[in-house]
């Protein structure tokens, strides 16, 4: 198959399954078209198959801001000719599927692909909802051939808020778990042999609720020694930063910023901390579980149909600093129990959450999409 894929560059879940997936489907022979403001960051190695294209969004003085979208659908249509490309994927509807439907729509009748959008969270809670965005988002969605979301509560979440006329498919997020393994790692470089790592990893926005990250580790250290290891960027690093500060513990956190190798350090933890308001899936948890580390989230959206309460990790109440700070303790304090938790993890990553079944899942989707017959 020749596919286009667009999506988020940057060091995001979304961004990161769309580079897996155009990665994965490269290996199995497939044609991969990237079509993203910049070469994705998981986009590192030469591959025959794969082919990035960027988007050129000039800025003139008529405009208060470079019309992007409109470029980006003017890149799409011009790379889905001159390849003549059968199907495009656009993680996310909005902006990246409202622009390959308007792509569609200036090709040629014999040019046209057919289009699956994957939902991956805040396109539908946050910007879909959004009364300017709301009608465009439901267009984006009833004119794509097939919607997928990455969890059943997104995919709930999204028949409830727009009722849509065509079903939405659950596929899930996937690993490549010969790069996510649990060793290879140098802890010494991260903290003391004494000391219990404790690893936060995300965009710092306020949905993943970062200040109580660094409430309930102010709890943990007055039981464990301990070393909190934030990893990431966003709006909410100084609002951390000054909590940490408050509680006169900055001197036991290590804020690494955006780090591209994840699968490097993440074994290094002793505990994964993700206490998000919600998370549609829940990818840091998943690699965390691939690495056989224990995770300790919020039982509140996709994540808990990653994380097995009790069994790979904890899921408390969003917002629980009590709770959340005695699971952490728990786990920290009981190293069988742990390593129980981690080996019962990577044991379910491998069972649900494998490259080649999810990319399976898609190459069925893709062939089924290509076998409907085009609009008269």
């Amino acid at each position: 198959m020749r596919i286009g894929i667009t999506c988020h560059p940057t060091a995001g879940g979304s961004g990161i399954l769309a580079t897996e997936l155009g990665i994965a489907l490269a290996d199995r022979g497939h044609a991969i078209h990237f079509v993203t403001s910049e070469s994705p960051f998981r986009l590192k190695d030469f591959h025959p198959n794969i082919f990035s294209h960027n988007v050129d969004a000039q800025t003139y003085p008529l405009f208060r801001h470079p019309p992007y979208s409109l470029a980006l659908a003017t890149k799409i249509a011009d790379v889905a000719e001159e390849f003549d490309i059968q199907l495009w994927h656009a993680h996310y509807a909005i902006p990246h599927a409202a622009c390959a439907i308007l792509a569609r729509d200036m090709l040629a009748p014999r040019n046209r692909f057919k289009l699956v959008t994957t939902l991956h969270g805040t396109d539908i809670t946050l910007v879909g909802s959004d009364p300017s965005f709301f009608r465009i988002t439901k267009f984006s969605m009833e004119s794509s051939d097939a919607v997928t979301a990455v969890s059943n509560w997104l995919n709930q979440e999204t028949q409830r808020e727009f009722q849509l006329a065509k079903p939405v498919h659950t596929i899930y997020n996937f690993l490549d778990l010969k790069k996510f393994t649990n060793g290879g790692h140098e802890r010494c470089q991260i903290a003391h042999d004494e000391e219990k790592i404790i690893m936060h990893i995300s965009n710092f926005r306020p949905v993943k609720r970062v200040t109580d990250v660094v409430r309930v580790f102010k709890k943990i250290l007055e039981r464990v020694p301990a070393k909190l290891i934030m990893v990431g960027d966003g709006p909410e690093r100084l609002s951390a930063a000054g909590v940490a500060k408050q509680l006169g513990v900055s001197d036991r956190i290590k804020y690494l910023g955006s780090y591209p190798d994840i699968e490097r350090i993440l074994p290094c933890a002793d505990l994964v901390f993700q206490p998000s308001e919600h998370e549609s899936f829940g990818l840091v948890p998943l690699e965390a579980m691939a690495c056989e580390v224990p995770v300790l989230a919020t039982a509140s959206g996709g994540i808990c149909e990653v994380v097995e309460d009790g069994m790979t990790g904890y899921l408390c109440e969003v917002g629980d600093i009590d709770a959340m700070a005695a699971r952490a303790i728990e786990i920290l304090t009981q190293p069988e129990t742990a390593k129980a938790m981690g080996r019962r993890g990577r044991e379910r990553v491998i069972r649900s959450f494998s490259q080649d079944a999810i990319v399976d899942q898609y190459e069925a989707l893709y062939r089924n999409v290509l076998a409907l017959p085009n609009p008269a």
